[in-house]
């Protein structure tokens, strides 16, 4: 007998979803930083055992739309509660429980498996914390599984992946047994630089960017990649090239080593910056940067 599923995480923001995620699938598919709204994607990752397929999905945190980009970030998360076999919903010990009450209250009303994940327990001085924590959720999700967790030591993660693989429903494989994420190679390029970006700038410039990556030749030992760093006005991109170039220079380093990494061989990498204002909120440009089907 063959097992597999789709398991969709959600949850607000900055709960620890993609931490979580990189720790079910065992390689660091989702970028991670202490800034809330840092997933902008649904991003898959894919776990093969002998008898078992589990086919993960990140998802961005929920959120009260600003712009069409939040919007389309929503329409991940909702999306993800319809095509689920079963559900991570992922908080953590410190954000109020009725964050968010309206996507919560339809995550109460879904018929498949629910685990809520309560990540971030290393935060607590003691069970009794933990306990009040539960009795609070239990009576909001009475039909979730609860975990407590901390994926930031990897704790508990194995038994929710026990758990997990016990709910699946008796299938074939939705992909091959060999794949590890539908994303492409560009995609994860672009993820890692804009990852440099949350880390290196503060306030508004970050969610202001969008990296495309316009070059991409690979041989059997090295990658050569040019890419573009676009934001909505002149003044962040003067932030984000910096004086003398320093800034973007920085970036483009730190971004190298993990690209390096990720890929396993040597990478040249060129970094651009454009303007493209009010990118967020046209549509024509959400949809060519792969926000919008």
């Amino acid at each position: 007998m063959h097992r597999a599923g789709f398991v969709n995480i959600v949850g607000n923001p900055n709960v620890g979803k993609s931490t979580l995620s990189n720790r079910l699938v065992g390689e660091r598919l989702s970028i991670i930083t202490s800034k809330a709204q840092t997933t902008r994607h649904r991003i898959m990752g894919i776990v093969n055992g002998d008898d078992y397929q589990i086919v993960f999905s990140d998802t961005p945190g929920v959120l009260k739309p600003k712009f069409r980009l939040q919007q389309s970030m929503l329409e991940y998360s909702t999306g993800a509660l319809v095509d689920a076999d079963v559900l991570l919903y992922v908080t953590d010990v410190v954000e109020s429980p009725t964050k968010n009450q309206d996507f919560l209250d339809r995550v109460a009303k879904e018929k498949i498996p629910i685990l809520l994940v309560i990540n971030k327990i290393d935060l607590l001085k003691g069970n009794e914390d933990l306990l009040r924590i539960i009795d609070q959720w239990k009576e909001l999700l009475p039909n979730a599984e609860v975990f407590p967790t901390s994926a930031l030591n990897n704790f508990n993660v194995d038994n929710i992946m026990k758990r997990i693989v016990e709910l699946l429903p008796e299938s074939p494989p939705y992909f091959g047994k060999d794949a590890l994420t539908d994303r492409s190679s560009r995609f994860f390029v672009t993820e890692i630089v804009r990852e440099k970006i949350l880390m290196t700038y503060d306030k508004e410039v970050p969610y202001a960017s969008q990296v495309i990556v316009e070059k991409f030749d690979e041989s059997d030992t090295s990658i050569h990649i040019m890419a573009v760093i676009y934001v909505e006005r002149d003044t962040q991109k003067g932030i984000i090239i910096g004086h003398q170039g320093k800034m973007i220079k920085r970036v483009g380093i730190e971004a190298r080593k993990d690209i390096e990494k990720f890929f396993e061989k040597k990478v040249f990498l060129e970094l651009y910056v454009k303007v493209e204002k009010d990118w967020r909120n046209q549509e024509n440009k959400l949809r060519a940067f792969g926000y919008i089907e």
